[in-house]
C-alpha cells in the first residue's frame, strides 16, 4: 500500500510532515508513504529542504495521494507541464488535499460537483475555479477529501488510514500521537470529524 504526499517547493511543513508522521504510524509490510515532488530537492515555506522519495509519476500509481499547501500554490496550477504530469484518478486512488493544495484539485476538475474545505487565503481561488467551500475542517465524498487549516492534517490522515486499514488502525495511529493526558478526548474528536464520511 503506498500513499503518496504531493510536496512542491514553498510547502508547508505542517501538511506533509504531520501526515507523513502519523500515516507511518501503521506498521504492516508493504505499506509506504513518500513524499512526492517535481524535482529531487524542494524547499518549505521556512527554508526546510527535503529529498523527494518518489516522483510524481510514482505517485500517479499510489494507491492514496495527499496534495499538500504552500505559498506557492497559484504558481503550480499555473504550470501547465507540472499539472499534466499530476494523473491523478479517484476511481482507483483516495485523494486528499489540505489548504491551498484544494487549489490543485480544483484545477485539476476533480471537485467539479464535490464541495470542499480550503484555508480562508486560498478560499477565493478554489471558488473562482468554480468549487463551493464550505466553511468546515473536513469533507470527504467517496474516494476524494479536503481539509482547511494547518493542523487539520490529522484529519486527512486519520481518514486514508481508516479508509485503507479500518477505524482501529486510524485511532491507533492517532492515539500514539496524541498529547498525554487528552489522548481519549483528542481521538474521539478527530474521529467525530472524520466518521461521517467513512459510512457508505
Amino acid at each position: 500500500m503506498h500513499i503518496a504526499i504531493l510536496t512542491f517547493d514553498g510547502f508547508n511543513e505542517l501538511d506533509s510532515f504531520i501526515a507523513l508522521g502519523i500515516l507511518n504510524r501503521v506498521k504492516k509490510p508493504g505499506w509506504r508513504v513518500s513524499i512526492a515532488s517535481p524535482q529531487a530537492q524542494v524547499e518549505s515555506m521556512n527554508g526546510v529542504t527535503v529529498s523527494a522519495q518518489c516522483s510524481l509519476a510514482q505517485a500517479a500509481q499510489a494507491d492514496a495521494v495527499l496534495v499538500g499547501s504552500g505559498m506557492l500554490t497559484r504558481q503550480v496550477v499555473n504550470d501547465a507541464a507540472l499539472m499534466a504530469s499530476l494523473t491523478l484518478d479517484p476511481t482507483r486512488q483516495l485523494i486528499g488535499a489540505q489548504c491551498s493544495g484544494t487549489l490543485v484539485l480544483a484545477r485539476l476538475g476533480l471537485l467539479a460537483d464535490v464541495p470542499a474545505c480550503t484555508d480562508l487565503i486560498t478560499q477565493p481561488w478554489v471558488e473562482e475555479a468554480g468549487v463551493s467551500v464550505l466553511n468546515q475542517a473536513f469533507f470527504a465524498r467517496q474516494n476524494l477529501a479536503t481539509a482547511g487549516g494547518c493542523l487539520a492534517s490529522p484529519y486527512l490522515a486519520a481518514w486514508v488510514i481508516a479508509r485503507l486499514e479500518g477505524q482501529a488502525a486510524a485511532e491507533a495511529a492517532l492515539h500514539y500521537v496524541a498529547p498525554v493526558g487528552e489522548k481519549d478526548r483528542y481521538v474521539a474528536g478527530v474521529m467525530a470529524q472524520i466518521g461521517p464520511y467513512l459510512v457508505g
